[in-house]
């Protein structure tokens, strides 16, 4: 039997972590039985959210038990309560509903991602398909650009606020690896004179062109569809939009992108990336820290890179300047280059 050397070192931390998928499973499972919602509704006991979830009595107890652990419910009495984070992102009544990032950030394809991750560090890369994430018109970025959205619509105003409107001159906007389109779209609601130019995967695009015809701006929005790397971009434009995605490449791929981005604007015009930068430390702050990981898991070479290593890229693709901005509540920042 081993021996611990007193009451203050004691292996549950490992223990926890070594189960720290069933909290993936637990909140997804909570999720897809619209649990949360049930308890904003006033269904606190196991019986009325068994009947609320459609489930057993037992398997809700259980999982709210769970929950309650881990600090995502309240229990008073045997009832169950929501916290301030569940009432807010969890309960469908909510406007600010997240629940359906639950279909992208835990889907079967990024679990998989995961299985084998021994490999994956071995490798210095994703090893549970060719490609990764990367793998062409991988139909997971159909999901993510319909699933993630509403955690964008905020993140996407607050990036058109600091990019301007242009003072409502005509304005062309490249929006790359644009998913749901919403970035771009947030710019052409702020200037009616801007026109935006959408390139992605074709099925992808749909789901963008549907959020265009929504929005009443499908006669400014153009699409482009096809590999953000092949497809020609033109030129003149005023901002290239590159929302999430320079991450997902090593920089020998990234310089070459940038180039072809620097050679599409206009002069004077703005690359506008937004990003999970973590500091030099690469260990803060928390969550742009932990980002390296996901990218580790999912794609062949892409990083969480630190502002400083930003900036050489885009200096070595041409660009005059960068600086970069924080975007509140949003864990990403927003880093601006000039041509």
């Amino acid at each position: 039997m081993p021996s611990f050397p007193g009451p203050a070192v004691t292996p549950e931390p490992i223990f926890e972590a070594l189960n720290a998928f069933q909290l993936t499973a637990a909140m997804k499972a909570a999720i897809e039985i619209d649990l949360f919602t049930g308890i904003g509704e006033g269904k606190t006991s196991p019986e009325t959210l068994a009947a609320h979830c459609q489930a057993a009595e037992r398997g809700v107890r259980i999982l709210c038990d769970y929950l309650v652990i881990h600090g995502f419910l309240t229990k008073d009495d045997g009832r169950y309560g929501l916290t301030p984070t569940t009432a807010t992102f969890l309960d469908r009544h909510s406007p600010a509903y997240l629940g359906t990032i639950s279909r992208f950030v835990a889907s079967a394809q990024m679990l998989d991602a995961f299985r084998d991750l021994t490999a994956a560090v071995r490798q210095g890369g994703a090893v549970y398909q060719p490609g990764g994430s990367m793998a062409p018109e991988n139909p997971v970025w159909v999901e993510f650009a319909r699933s993630m959205a509403p955690m964008v619509a905020a993140p996407a105003e607050k990036l058109a606020a600091l990019v301007g409107d242009g003072e409502g001159k005509k304005w062309k906007v490249l929006d790359i690896a644009a998913g749901h389109g919403l970035y771009g779209l947030a710019i052409a609601r702020r200037n009616p004179q801007a026109e935006v130019f959408a390139v992605d995967w074709p099925a992808v695009l749909e789901v963008a062109r549907e959020n265009a015809q929504r929005a009443g701006m499908d006669g400014r929005f153009h699409l482009l569809p096809g590999s953000a790397f092949e497809v020609p971009f033109g030129e003149g434009y005023d901002v290239v939009l590159l929302t999430n995605f320079l991450h997902h490449f090593d920089p020998a791929t990234i310089v070459p992108f940038l180039r072809k981005v620097h050679a599409a604007l206009a002069d004077g015009g703005r690359a506008v990336a937004l990003e999970f930068v973590p500091n030099d430390d690469r260990i803060s702050p928390r969550f742009a820290g932990l980002f390296g990981m996901i990218m580790l898991g999912t794609t062949p070479s892409g990083d969480a890179y630190t502002f400083r290593e930003y900036e050489r890229l885009f200096r070595s693709a041409g660009f005059q300047s960068a600086e970069i901005h924080a975007l509140p509540p949003a864990p990403q920042h927003v880093i601006v280059s000039r041509k």
